[in-house]
């Protein structure tokens, strides 16, 4: 544990001893840069600076506890995460009232990850692209976190079921045999039901994929209501023709803007490449983002068990000395009913 503030025990103990709450899917974005010239005597004061641009979602948190702990990632404008910010430094709202942040800590803890992975016909000519995405991961993983392969294309399949084994994971994916249609939004299903036997409370999804699908059974509003259902992040290491991004919904969605729509359900976000000399820098990063996240957590001063929607709002002061800021973190929760 890097640090943890108001709390005796990191969070996955508290998790373990009860405080168990289930994420479904939201997604806040802000971005803290310089304020405005005209406020130079903020501006020239050593008091850090505040902002509050926020993108909303529907998206939402359903809690089984009086502890609300809101996961923030926090990065610079280049992506990389910024894991150095103190509790001072966050400031939440619920329902447009400030609540006291009582626990904060920023862990690397392990996770659990399944590697969903596109084998089908469309993906033959990038296919030592995706391997090398899977070999830059588990080079930037934890050493305690576990994996599992799932592999798609006509069917979905789990080719290597949870196992802190990286070097099976490696094997397999070298070995993966590439043909077939496109079955993504099958795959990333069968993923899903493949955390259940998920070690650790904190998990996530990667994909790599070219983002086309012509074989799913699952249509992309049943995988959107599905992951609203789970607490797992996703990501897509999206090895795609930039030409191609259909926009619209349902079965018209392709490539990026389909991995797109998948990803922002959770949290995450969808990496586009193109070039393997990128692939290293994008592990990297999405090894920060789960490594290094933030978790707040505060006793909530509504604390009426009426399952209604509390909308969460959170600002940042900057230190001073720090570059522009992004952070994202979910949105809401219900609260829970008697």
């Amino acid at each position: 544990m890097r640090r943890a503030i108001g709390s005796e025990l990191s969070f996955p103990v508290l998790m373990a001893r009860g405080l168990a709450f289930i994420f479904l899917s939201s997604l806040g974005l802000v971005m803290f840069g310089d304020q405005d010239a005209s406020q130079s005597g903020a501006a020239n004061s050593t008091k850090p600076q505040a902002a509050s641009a926020v993108y909303q979602s529907d998206e939402t948190i359903v809690v089984r506890s009086d502890l609300v702990v809101i996961p923030v990632t926090v990065t610079d404008g280049n992506g990389k995460v910024v894991s150095t910010l103190e509790k001072e430094h966050f400031t939440i709202f619920e329902d447009k009232t400030r609540q006291e942040i009582t626990h904060f800590a920023c862990e690397d803890s392990p996770v659990s990850i399944g590697i969903v992975f596109d084998a089908s016909d469309s993906m033959l000519p990038k296919i030592a692209m995706a391997r090398q995405a899977v070999n830059n991961l588990l080079a930037n993983a934890n050493p305690d976190d576990e994996f599992f392969l799932v592999r798609f294309s006509t069917e979905a399949r789990v080719v290597v079921p949870l196992t802190g084994r990286f070097d099976e994971i490696r094997s397999q994916v070298g070995a993966l045999q590439v043909g077939g249609s496109t079955a993504l939004l099958d795959g990333v299903h069968l993923a899903m039901a493949q955390m259940k036997h998920a070690r650790y409370f904190r998990k996530a999804l990667i994909i790599i994929s070219d983002g086309d699908d012509n074989a799913s059974q699952w249509t992309v509003r049943d995988l959107k209501t599905a992951v609203r259902e789970q607490d797992i992040l996703m990501y897509a290491i999206g090895i795609t023709d930039s030409s191609i991004y259909v926009t619209g919904v349902g079965p018209s969605l392709t490539g990026s803007a389909l991995l797109n729509a998948i990803t922002t359900q959770t949290g995450g976000r969808l990496f586009s490449v193109k070039n393997p000399k990128e692939l290293p820098e994008i592990a990297y990063k999405i090894g920060g983002c789960l490594r290094n996240q933030y978790m707040l957590g505060y006793m909530p001063n509504h604390s009426e068990k009426d399952g209604t929607y509390r909308k969460i709002r959170l600002q940042i002061s900057r230190p001073k000395g720090y570059p522009r800021l992004h952070a994202v973190w979910r949105q809401g929760y219900y609260a829970p009913r008697e």
